[in-house]
């Protein structure tokens, strides 16, 4: 019969399942053991599925990726400095309010203060966003807004000595459906916002469809970011960025705020404005608090009636012209551009799709050319844009696309300093499910996103490339050849086009070559574009 730390680590299984578990991420170790072989078992009784990365920081945001679609997932990890690496993948998760486990082997209390091997201080290691449950004094109960830190204290044996045969969980109950943020049902009560005031919606990351669904009912412009999830419809607005500074924008009386906006500073500045009322729905994430004065925060915003269409027209008919204005310049480039490489992405992206995107620039080139999208075609476009980090972004979009199954084409989009950050999200041992992901890599030698920047100024010439171009000068093609994933390289628009279109299946890379050198100035041209 087992004891000890084997039947620990099968009650934290067992729980785990119950609470609906359905994904485990382990990174190998020795005092993880007992958990290691109690998932094992779990998996092989076709309870969970499990996933194995050599890397925790990949393991971590592979798990996040998962989450984000929907999916219940842990990440699994032995004690140390281990455990550290998953603190990005945690952080991320804790500002976007998803319900990632953490699950983090550690030394017996008798062990904490002294120099034993691979022993540090893993309680409340993530600080106060967490909340950690040290097992198995405190009881097992897991977060459903934010990631959970379950930290297992494991004694020797470590192995179990019998086989063990998980219970299946009951059934869950289905969680209620999620009330609309926009537009309750008739006789649902709601926070009323009148008419009247020269309005938009600012539908940032996360916002959804009730974003939507509100500019629609009222006849008020939406300025959508591309993973806010409202970014369908008639009323979202392509260049609303480029328009915030135009007399048209200096007119906005007031801004009905939903998600986390963060890839613009003029809606930044339009948040800020003193003359401007903010109307906030809550964000999901570990800080409520909004980094901009809210004159009113509102749960379910609701109108009666629509606004006179001069308003919304007037918008429309800006950014038509402003949009057509931004596709002349690009088409004439000489060279491929970031954007072009962001818009044949958004149009290669079928209806029920999904995308990852990285951050930096390519978010914000996607947020200029993103295809228009129809309602209901359930495309998914997502980031990490809690903390707007380009750490895991390779992991992130792996676990995003095996989590999302019945999709009908994966593909993710980042800068070649992102794809290096995380390249080893493309190590996957032979046993591991690989889904269908075609990552398309904005190659231009380094850091672009910092010449469009202050640091970018020619007066900051000389150390810039030192400090924040950094150009790596690193072949993609043989990278890839290392861990066996298929590479193109296109540096037109109809080679990548061509690429888009052709996928082998499995994870494979398109590393789309542009000029990094010429990108400040085409900001610049591109932000003197007016209606």
């Amino acid at each position: 019969m087992s004891a000890g730390s084997t039947d620990l680590a099968r009650s934290v299984v067992t729980a785990l399942l119950e609470a609906g578990v359905t994904e485990v991420v382990l990174s190998p170790g020795s005092r993880n053991a007992p958990l290691s072989f109690a998932v094992h078992e779990a998996a092989t009784a076709g309870l969970l599925r499990l996933h194995t990365r050599i890397d925790e920081r990949t393991g971590g945001f592979l798990a996040l990726g998962l989450t984000k679609v929907g999916a219940r997932a842990a990440v699994l990890c032995t004690s140390g400095t281990a455990v550290a690496n998953l603190h990005p993948a945690v952080l991320e998760a804790a500002h976007t309010g998803l319900p990632l486990v953490v699950l983090t082997a550690d030394r017996p209390a008798r062990l904490r203060g002294t120099g034993a091997n691979q022993t540090t201080d893993q309680v409340g290691v993530f600080g106060r966003l967490v909340r950690t449950r040290d097992l198995p004094v405190d009881p097992l109960v897991l977060e459903a807004d934010g990631p959970t830190h379950l930290n297992v204290q494991l004694d020797e044996p470590l192995v179990p000595t019998d086989r063990w045969t998980p219970p299946t969980p009951a059934p869950s109950p289905a969680p209620p459906a999620p009330a609309s943020a926009a537009g309750p049902t008739p006789g649902a009560s709601g926070d009323l916002l009148p008419l009247g005031p020269r309005t938009v919606v600012v539908a940032g990351d996360d916002a959804g469809p009730p974003a939507r669904v509100l500019a629609e009912r009222a006849g008020w412009p939406l300025l959508a970011e591309p993973t806010s999830g409202s970014r369908t419809g008639d009323n979202a607005l392509r260049c609303y960025r480029l328009l915030l500074d135009t007399d048209l924008g200096r007119s906005i009386e007031r801004v009905v705020v939903a998600g986390h906006p963060t890839l613009s500073r003029p809606v930044t500045r339009l948040l800020s404005r003193a003359d401007v009322e903010v109307v906030a729905v809550p964000a999901r994430g570990a800080w409520a608090e909004r980094p901009f004065p809210v004159d009113r925060h509102v749960v379910r915003p609701v109108v009666e009636g629509q606004e006179q269409p001069g308003w919304l027209d007037a918008w429309r008919e800006a950014d038509r012209s402003v949009a057509r204005q931004l596709d002349r310049l690009l088409a004439a480039e000489p060279a491929l551009t970031p954007h072009q490489v962001a818009a044949a992405v958004s149009r290669g992206t079928p209806p029920g799709g999904l995308l990852y995107v990285g951050a930096s620039s390519p978010i914000r080139d996607l947020d200029l050319t993103v295809a228009r999208y129809e309602v209901g075609d359930r495309r998914k476009v997502v980031a990490n844009r809690g903390l707007a980090g380009i750490d895991g972004t390779i992991s992130s979009a792996v676990g995003a696309a095996l989590g999302r199954p019945h999709g009908t084409r994966n593909l993710a989009l980042m800068g070649d300093v992102t794809f290096l950050h995380d390249s080893t999200g493309l190590v996957l041992g032979p046993r591991e499910e690989r889904p269908d992901l075609t990552i398309v890599v904005v190659n231009d030698d380094g850091g672009a996103i910092f010449s469009m920047l202050e640091q970018g100024a020619p007066e900051h010439a000389e150390p810039f490339d030192t400090l924040f171009g950094t150009p790596h000068g690193v072949d993609l093609a043989s990278l890839c050849a290392a861990t066996r994933t298929p590479h193109w390289r296109v540096d037109t628009l109809a080679e990548l086009e061509h690429a888009l279109a052709s996928p082998n299946g499995g994870i494979e890379v398109v590393e789309a070559v542009v000029e990094r050198r010429t990108r400040r100035d085409l900001d610049e041209r591109i932000r003197s574009l007016r209606p």
